[in-house]
């Protein structure tokens, strides 16, 4: 694999978000033995909070990498090249509670820098994330077309505000 640099956060940006509108970007946290888990995310964002660049991601209470994030209070956003779709889509419909998906799928699991979830090497592009607030979506808060269509379950996210501390690439 090739060699990452680290990059400023903005750098590659078009192409993360690219990426995740058309196919998903993998979001990776770890368990308190140090067994990663990815999760396909396709929403997010990315921008300016308290002075810090942060990546903001939605994870529903039901997931098992929700669990995870709360624990280590860190994940990593990975994005994936399109030979990765069918890996990404796997990571979308698993759970990690019963899934190695990591095993399962090959994926290499690269320690990160400064935080303790790790990074996909197979990815082009890595953030490391510490999550520095969450707050829960708010029902009564919602707006309605958003509710009906987003959340007829009623399980409403968590979004995670993360600090971004490191940001790499590799073109392979």
């Amino acid at each position: 694999m090739a060699e990452k640099i680290e990059i400023g956060y903005t750098d590659r940006l078009k192409e993360a978000f690219e990426v995740m509108g058309k196919m998903g970007l993998l979001l990776v946290s770890v368990d308190a033995n140090g067994k990663p888990n990815a999760m396909t995310i396709g929403w997010g964002t990315v921008g300016i909070i308290w002075g810090k660049p942060i990546f903001t991601v939605l994870v529903r209470p039901s997931r098992y990498t929700h669990n995870l994030i709360e624990q280590t209070r860190d994940f990593t956003v990975n994005v994936p090249t399109p030979e990765m779709a069918d890996i990404v889509a796997f990571c979308g419909s698993a759970s990690g509670r019963d899934h190695d998906k990591f095993k399962e799928k090959g994926l290499i699991a690269v320690p990160s820098k400064k935080i303790k979830s790790p990074i996909i090497e197979q990815c082009t592009i890595n953030y490391e994330c510490k999550v520095v607030h969450k707050n829960d979506v708010i029902k009564e808060k919602l707006d309605g077309a958003i509710l009906s269509s987003a959340y007829r379950s009623g399980d409403f996210h968590t979004i995670y505000y993360g600090e971004i501390l490191g940001v790499y690439y590799s073109n392979k």
